[in-house]
């Protein structure tokens, strides 16, 4: 194997947990291949260098081995280099967000909900 499509190296080295995440990266421009935008069929070969914005957060990878199917974490963690900058840390004493709702106000509403999704992380 010569190359690979850069959404579903993405996906196969577990990046991202979709190839559909790694497609819509890759088509808003949070995806670079030595240092040129990619599209999701963009060619990915051994000795690229991917840099990539995933979940608010600055990913760069050198490609080490190609694989077009997902795989195990242990074989994934094997066919990239990871030069990322650490994650910020966090502050160990801030307390978590809180989002309160009256005492017997019945069943949240679709914005009380979206509100509740949005402080858990899980918001689209």
């Amino acid at each position: 194997m010569e190359s690979a499509r850069v959404d579903q190296w993405l996906w196969s080295v577990r990046l991202t947990k979709t190839r559909a995440d790694a497609a819509g990266a890759c088509r808003a421009g949070h995806v670079k291949i030595n240092g040129k935008a990619a599209k999701p069929s963009s060619a990915v070969k051994v000795g690229d260098r991917i840099e990539a914005r995933l979940n608010q957060r600055e990913r760069i990878a050198d490609v080490v081995a190609l694989v077009a199917k997902r795989v195990g974490a242990p074989v994934a963690v094997t066919c990239f280099v990871d030069r990322s900058p650490p994650p910020p840390e966090r502050d160990p004493l801030s307390p978590p967000p809180i989002f309160e709702r009256e005492r017997g106000a019945g069943r949240p509403t679709k914005r009380d909900r979206r509100q509740l999704d949005k402080l858990r992380g899980r918001h689209r």
